[in-house]
């Protein structure tokens, strides 16, 4: 009988001891928003229910393990999901972020598909979290910016002073032609309320010379002020070849007031050959609990004649036909968002 009630002990005392070894935790968002859409040309506007419009929904598993004498090991797998059809994402299951490293008093390194430098400078400075419309995430894309990189290596230093370093490197594994390549590097700067960050990329897409990407933000947080916030970045491009260079600027603010947040985020984007596009956008978010929020938001673009950028959210994205030159995209929803 002893022996039994021990054996019993044990196996029900096994999940303490690899908790012991290993901390793992499940999250996860799940954000869906009924939505009133017109890409402004002569389609006309239509009511969807989507998932995304403040985050991203998803799952995730994120680890630590202590190593020993301060080091430790880390991993993190993150699947993007969408709540209005239950689909994974079309490129893959866990294509937002899959990692493995080790972190230490050198800082982090890991391997895997991890967010870019410009990235994140590019997180820390857009007011909307790169979630409602409007938000900077048009800013990454063919053509411009690079967000998140592949079979990459990755590094970030301990914090000096508020001082950290960035540097990535990402492999395009390709056996003929241009290489794919992507090298990176970036430096952050936090103490207390500011924020300030740039990064510049460098990618060999074609054999005749290198892409460029590049990225700077600045955010500041006035808790004199009931934590009143300011953010701007700029986001720019500049693929190999004459006249094609991609500029984005943002200039965001931020308010809350008991259970409630208003945001606002102006927004131009320029192309070297001439089109321009300028947003404003407005978004609302009330919170009735620590994890679940009401939102709404409206952000509208106001193209020149020869342009077509559009609006992005967090998994959505709004863009006029390329025949529509001169379209102006706008968007309402209202949603509903929960993280655990």
């Amino acid at each position: 009988m002893q022996v039994k009630r021990l054996v019993a002990a044990l196996v029900a005392a096994a999940p303490l001891f690899a908790a012991a070894q290993t901390n793992v935790t499940l999250y996860g968002v799940v954000d869906a928003a009924v939505e009133s859409a017109d890409t402004g040309g002569p389609e006309g506007r239509h009511t969807f229910v989507n998932s995304g419009d403040q985050s991203a929904s998803r799952f995730g598993f994120r680890g630590t393990e202590d190593l020993g004498n301060g080091l430790k090991a880390i991993f993190n797998l993150e699947a993007g999901i969408a709540a209005d059809t239950g689909a994974q994402d079309s490129a893959g299951l866990f294509q937002r972020r899959a990692v493995v490293g080790l972190e230490g008093a050198f800082g982090t390194i890991t391997l895997g598909r991890e967010y870019s430098p410009i990235a994140s400078v590019a997180a820390a400075t857009d007011e909307f979290g790169q979630g409602f419309y409007g938000s900077n995430l048009s800013g990454f894309g063919s053509g411009r910016a690079t967000r998140r990189l592949a079979n990459s290596i990755n590094y970030k230093s301990t914090s000096w002073n508020g001082f950290n370093l960035l540097a990535a490197y990402s492999a395009g594994e390709k056996t003929t032609g241009p290489s794919g390549d992507l090298k990176g590097i970036g430096a952050e700067f936090k103490q207390g309320g500011l924020y300030l960050g740039a990064a510049y990329h460098t990618l060999k897409r074609v054999s005749a010379g290198d892409d460029k990407e590049y990225g700077f933000g600045a955010a500041y947080t006035f808790t004199e002020f009931g934590g009143f916030e300011l953010k701007t970045n700029f986001l720019g491009a500049d693929p190999d070849g004459p006249n094609n260079k991609f500029k984005q600027y943002n200039l965001g603010l931020g308010y809350p007031f008991g259970a409630s947040k208003v945001y606002i985020n102006v927004q131009k984007n320029k192309l070297q050959s001439g089109p321009t596009g300028n947003a404003v956008a407005l978004a609302y978010s009330y919170s009735l609990s620590k994890r679940t929020n009401l939102y709404t938001s409206y952000a509208n673009m106001n193209n020149t004649g020869v342009a077509v950028f559009g609006l992005n959210s967090a998994s959505n994205n709004l863009t006029p036909a390329s025949t529509s030159l001169g379209a102006d995209p706008s968007v309402f929803t209202v949603g509903i968002r929960h993280t655990f």
